[in-house]
């Protein structure tokens, strides 16, 4: 039975000022709770915990294990091994003075150098404060840099001249890019023309072989330079080498097939790939049947084919939407995956097909990890060990503020509602002096001015 109005106790609600102090001292144990979570990160990142159930990184298993968007998991994953090397940052933020917003800020244009000045600006400023700051130093150091890339860009030159002896003396400044460009061809051409002159060497020779790498390294570079203009002449390295987004794997049933003997198949380069290799390779591509007699010379050449038709692609990325390994939301460059390979009789149907991502799909074949089809359609993948991997992880205990306060104070931090407000009075920040002064702390002067102070 309900009392009357007049005795029922009145409801007093909290003082604003008490609900104000609850919510910034426990943002400051959120702060310091952020910065042990981010210290575990990066040591579980750099022991590459995240490895085991064949995932891609520690930002994918933050994504399946934690329910952190990709994008915010990568993030976290940056901070935690930017503040490894950023003593002053860290120490605020494990107290809970700073919040992650400022330390992500920071982060990404901090330096042992400038580390104490942008600390300043934190304690002083707010999170808007911070990301203004570090968003227009970050322009100041894209223009300088354009700048110094248009320098480099004008300052490109090739001379040559025809030496007394008819030989041609080259002399060239490049820019990084092109220059980088250059010296892969170089060092390409290098490789190349050793692996010739060794095997060469090894079969038409009585005497025993010398190595192509004794001759000195300049010479070498030379005979490179004029292997790549030659390749270019005769358009083996131009836009006339035929299909160059085509990979030619040349290899036979047997060697595609689970149990079969063939241990190896050739590219066009002569290379060779493992039989798990090529039966992931032909997984999903243009298959050409090509019939060779006993010497190895075409008998008939089939015509190009290929392993899924497009109905049963557009209904397999439909169910799919993407890789279905566990953890991964990969949806770009996928592959259609035969669970039965079709060598061995495996059909191309939607019950015998599942979508990966390049790295899933070489796990699959390559690194030991399996998969098969439920009866519901479900693909369910095993790691190496055969133990199943589930598709979203395991629930565990998340832990509640008591627990968190309790820790802070066990750990001596001191948390109060006043730790983490800024000192800032409303005072309209100098931009430009800002800038400037993070500028002038990166410079040499700068450096050479503390090397001096130092004792």
């Amino acid at each position: 039975m309900a009392l009357p109005a007049q005795n029922q106790p009145e409801f007093q609600p909290r003082k604003l000022a008490e609900i104000e102090d609850q919510i910034t001292e426990l943002a400051a144990h959120i702060h310091a709770a952020t910065f042990q979570l981010l210290e575990l990160i990066r040591e579980f990142d750099e022991r590459e915990g995240w490895g085991g159930p064949g995932l891609k990184s520690c930002a994918h298993w933050l994504n399946w294990k934690c329910g952190i968007g990709l994008g915010a998991a990568r993030e976290k994953v940056r901070v935690a091994h930017a503040l490894k090397d950023l003593s002053m940052i860290s120490a605020d933020f494990r107290q809970g003075r700073i919040s992650f917003s400022k330390v992500r800020a920071m982060t990404r244009v901090a330096t042992p150098e400038t580390e104490d000045y942008l600390l300043t600006i934190a304690r002083h400023g707010t999170a808007s404060h911070v990301e203004k700051l570090v968003s227009q130093f970050r322009k100041v150091k894209r223009i300088e840099a354009m700048e110094a890339e248009e320098q480099r860009h004008d300052l490109r030159q090739m001379d040559w001249h025809v030496d007394d002896d008819g030989s041609y003396v080259f002399k060239a400044r490049l820019t990084p890019e092109q220059g980088k460009r250059v010296v892969k061809a170089i060092e390409s051409a290098m490789d190349e023309e050793f692996e010739e002159r060794k095997n060469v060497s090894a079969e038409t020779s009585d005497r025993p072989a010398t190595d192509p790498a004794s001759d000195p390294v300049a010479q070498r570079r030379a005979d490179a330079l004029a292997r790549v203009a030659e390749g270019f002449l005769v358009g083996t390295a131009g836009t006339n080498g035929g299909e160059r987004t085509t990979i030619h794997l040349h290899t036979d049933p047997d060697t595609l097939r689970h149990d079969g003997e063939g241990a190896e198949s050739r590219l066009d380069t002569g290379a060779h790939v493992s039989a798990e290799t090529s039966r992931r390779l032909a997984c999903d591509c243009a298959v050409v049947h090509w019939d060779d007699d006993k010497a190895g010379d075409p008998l008939n050449i089939g015509r190009r084919s290929r392993s899924i038709p497009p109905a049963i692609r557009r209904a397999l990325q439909k169910r799919d939407k993407g890789c279905k390994f566990p953890g991964c939301t990969a949806h770009r460059f996928i592959d259609a995956h035969h669970i039965q390979h079709w060598s061995d009789g495996g059909a191309t149907k939607m019950d015998n097909l599942v979508l990966l991502c390049r790295h899933h799909h070489r796990l699959v074949h390559e690194g030991g990890y399996g998969v098969r089809m439920t009866d519901k359609g479900i693909p369910k993948f095993t790691d190496p060990t055969g133990r199943t991997i589930p598709q979203v992880a395991e629930t565990r205990f998340r832990g509640n503020v008591l627990a968190l306060r309790r820790r802070n104070d066990k750990a001596g931090l001191g948390i109060t509602p006043d730790t983490p407000i800024p000192l800032w009075e409303g005072e309209k920040m100098d931009d430009s002096m800002a800038v400037e002064a993070l500028l002038w702390l990166e410079s040499p002067k700068a450096a050479q001015i503390e090397s001096r102070e130092m004792p």
